[in-house]
């Protein structure tokens, strides 16, 4: 894929420059490129999480885990943990007890989740739009939006049926509306990451990139646990 994926920190920041490659002169290896920037994220953490927000279909949870397998940290679902604990399916939570009672479940998950020290954790569309769980997130883990349009939100969603908020005559009316109340929450986040068509290990590569700058130049205080 030739086409560059836009990522950025808030504020926007530049690595310091020093070279990589080892002191006999050889250049070092993909491999070997990629494992110390894995380890220069995890080691710039200081216990917090990775937290991925944004609206169905910006691809979290597909992102999420190839962010999670690059850095070895354990992948976690926010959905399929409230379907654990609700033992119902997030459809079935919505229909049965509404959405007020879904969000309030989610809350109370995601703040569980977040005392679980680094590990990449997916959430649901609405999940940052609620105050306390936004401050829950800003004190345990690092934020982080990605962003779709339109047109690649749609595409996607299109190919799953278990979108409870889209269950509308007008499913891109619906879109349009969520894209205009909650991009402007999402922008908060600490970093944004465009989720374009393509491969999402490009994605994960712009993310990983964007991240380590984020880190090794935005100082953190050592979470609780």
């Amino acid at each position: 894929m030739s086409e560059d994926i836009p990522a950025h920190a808030s504020p926007p920041k530049q690595n310091s420059g020093q070279s990589t490659a080892p002191s006999n002169g050889t250049a070092p290896s993909p491999a070997q490129e990629a494992a110390k920037l894995s380890a220069s994220i995890k080691s710039h953490l200081k216990g917090r999480a990775l937290v991925l927000v944004g609206l169905m279909g910006a691809g979290k949870t597909t992102i999420g885990r190839r962010l999670a397998q690059a850095l070895d940290l354990d992948f976690v679902d926010a959905d399929a943990e409230i379907e654990t604990a609700a033992g119902e399916t997030i459809p079935e939570i919505f229909e049965n007890h509404g959405e007020a009672a879904f969000r309030a479940g989610e809350k109370r998950v995601i703040a569980r989740l977040l005392t679980k020290g680094p590990h990449v954790l997916a959430t649901g569309g609405g999940a940052y739009m609620n105050a306390q769980t936004r401050e829950n997130i800003a004190q345990h883990a690092v934020s982080i939006w990605l962003h779709a349009d339109l047109d690649v939100l749609m595409d996607r969603v299109g190919r799953r049926g278990n979108r409870p908020l889209l269950n509308e005559e007008n499913p891109r009316a619906v879109m349009e509306k969520l894209i205009s109340e909650r991009y402007p929450i999402y922008e908060l986040a600490d970093l944004t990451v465009d989720s374009v068509e393509g491969t999402h290990e490009h994605v994960v590569e712009k993310l990983l990139i964007a991240l380590n700058a984020y880190l090794t130049t935005t100082p953190a205080k050592e979470t609780s646990k």
